[in-house]
């Protein structure tokens, strides 16, 4: 685009653009939240929202409901719910302490750096994401355990009755439900098709699911939960594992541990922000953003997804991933700049190189100097897959959990384990497998991120937990309960959906239903969701961005990314919101 072009729509154009645009907000003007007094789950899948309510009235705690949720959700979701996985949970708990739960997956002991190259050094297409190879040691269950022992009020085998009824007496497949699981994925290997796809006679609509070989794994989870790491399991999941090529063995297990980590936290607007921190890059990147834009009032720039404030929202976003791209990895292995990023001065500095009306090109991107150590000189890269989950629960007492987990890509290696009926994850695909090489995505990570024994991947996952202030006279309360699945695309959603309700006055519906868009600084490019505005998307070229409205973004749900399943508290009535995602026909939100 000549350079003129850009500076009339720059100067000229600008004014027009902002008062034109109120239509995106007004056409989600009807979307109304859930509301129940007490308590709320939010989730991608009906039964599981039924698994945590129903614990919830049981006199269960939002920890007894996650438990039950993400167990629930390993039978019914098996995409990305999981046993074989991993993820974050973060806890706020009625008295205002928190905790971050990583139970991210660990790369096995043999695991080397050039793992996945073959001789001349170039990376083995599907290695890292396909079959036994691919796996990193599973973490969810010590994780969902780990939450419920220390922070539950019922016993695991109360909070596991709900998965472990699902999986032996079945559920009723959607049609959407049954489509999925024709995945060539699972097809590779004959203990997962002959589960998932009937050796070929593929489930449909209305049919119902049973899965009796992982009734009778959670039926021994819930009766010894040591047995998965240390017991008879570990032993059968090891063996399985290295007869197929994998590297995981039963000492892998055995080692396993859960972090109880210090969530990373920030403030906005008047509200404290905490958040997950590294082996997430969510978190930080998630203040990073939010400290950058912490001084422009958005709604006078143009309404909710209006051009003026996705420029800006975008240039923060491409800054903060910048910084993303450099310096973040597992915090056991490698210091973590975190004080530095979160620094308001440092925000400060980005924000003073932010063009009122024109993006920056992120080769021209200059990071502010004296704030910053040095980038490390080597820039692998890696990604994470589109294919996660997310829950939000917040019960009676104002305990509240935001709890994302995994299994990488959509049914993660494929591999289902052996006489126990559940599926593997292919996370080692997360680290970077080759330094300067550029993935499908185009995400760039620092070396922090490569491969080690014993090592946790870099991840996107951002479970986030928004309260008001308080003050010595008045107790913070949670306003906000947040989380996607999405990759990349993790940082950007969350802030979309907490900027729109803050900044914006969306409601949390509102919020998880309005159009989506994203930069990660490189490639540069600004993506678009398919429903997002022609009109912004042609303002935006104007501007001067390179914008793609296919939303390859994420290469499962063509046109659309993520699943915001969110709840808010009503700030005068202290009703609960419950905002499901309508991208996914088979969630919902629930309380009473």
């Amino acid at each position: 685009m000549p350079a003129g072009t850009r500076v009339f729509a720059a100067t000229v154009g600008l004014a027009l653009i902002a008062n034109s645009l109120g239509a995106q907000t007004i056409a989600s003007a009807s979307e109304e939240p859930v509301r129940a007094k007490h308590a709320m789950v939010v989730t991608i899948h009906h039964d599981a929202t039924d698994a945590g309510l129903a614990i919830l009235q049981q006199g269960g705690n939002a920890i007894d409901a996650a438990v039950a949720v993400a167990f629930t959700l390993a039978v019914v979701y098996p995409q990305a719910g999981n046993l074989g996985g991993g993820g974050f949970m973060l806890i706020r708990t009625r008295h205002g302490q928190t905790h971050f739960l990583d139970y991210r997956e660990k790369a096995p002991a043999a695991a080397s750096r050039d793992m996945y190259l073959d001789d001349q050094k170039n990376v083995v297409p599907g290695l890292s994401t396909v079959g036994y190879k691919a796996s990193g040691v599973p973490g969810t269950v010590a994780g969902l355990v780990y939450a419920q022992s220390h922070f539950g009020k019922l016993t695991l085998q109360q909070d596991m009755a709900p998965a472990i009824h699902l999986a032996t007496d079945g559920y009723v497949l959607s049609a959407e439900e049954a489509q999925n699981l024709h995945s060539k994925m699972l097809a590779r290997f004959p203990t997962s098709a002959h589960i998932f796809q009937r050796d070929g006679d593929f489930y449909k609509e209305g049919d119902t699911f049973k899965q009796p070989l992982l009734a009778a794994t959670l039926t021994r989870i819930a009766a010894n939960p040591d047995d998965f790491y240390k017991g008879e399991m570990a032993k059968q999941i090891a063996s399985f594992e290295q007869a197929g090529g994998g590297l995981i063995t039963a000492a892998d297990l055995a080692a396993y541990e859960v972090k109880d980590r210090e969530p990373v936290k920030g403030a906005y607007h008047g509200y404290k922000i905490i958040t997950a921190p590294p082996p997430s890059s969510g978190g930080i990147v998630l203040v990073e953003i939010l400290n950058i834009l912490s001084t422009y009032s958005l709604p006078k720039l143009g309404p909710d997804r209006s051009a003026p404030q996705v420029h800006v929202i975008t240039e923060a976003f491409r800054r903060a991933y910048m910084d993303r791209a450099d310096y973040l990895g597992d915090p056991d292995f490698t210091p973590q700049p975190l004080k530095e990023m979160a620094n308001p001065a440092y925000a400060a500095a980005w924000r003073s190189s932010i063009q009122p009306a024109s993006p920056t090109p992120s080769q021209d991107l200059v990071r502010p100097a004296g704030f910053m150590p040095p980038p490390p000189q080597l820039q692998p890269v890696a990604h994470e897959s589109t294919q996660t989950t997310h829950f939000s629960i917040i019960d009676a007492d104002g305990n509240a959990v935001s709890n994302t987990y995994t299994l990488n890509g959509t049914f993660g290696s494929g591999v289902t384990v052996e006489g126990l009926g559940f599926l593997m994850n292919n996370e080692m695909d997360d680290f970077a497998s080759k330094m300067g090489v550029p993935n499908m995505y185009g995400l760039i990570q620092g070396p922090a991120n490569s491969i080690a024994p014993g090592k946790r991947p870099l991840s996107a996952m951002t479970p986030t937990i928004v309260t008001t202030k308080g003050s010595l006279f008045r107790r913070a309360r949670v306003a906000y309960v947040l989380g996607t699945p999405g990759g990349s695309t993790i940082i950007t959603t969350v802030a979309n959906d907490l900027l729109s309700c803050v900044d914006n006055g969306l409601n949390i519906q509102q919020a998880a239903d309005a159009p989506r868009f994203h930069h990660q600084y490189l490639p540069d490019r600004l993506d678009l969701e398919k429903k997002f505005s022609p009109e912004v998307a042609e303002q935006l070229k104007a501007m001067g961005y390179h914008v793609n409205r296919l939303a390859v973004a994420d290469e499962h749900n063509p046109g659309t990314w993520g699943d915001s399943e969110l709840i808010a508290v009503d700030p005068k009535t202290h009703e609960l919101l419950g905002g499901h995602d309508n991208r996914r026909n088979y969630g919902k939100a629930a309380g009473y």
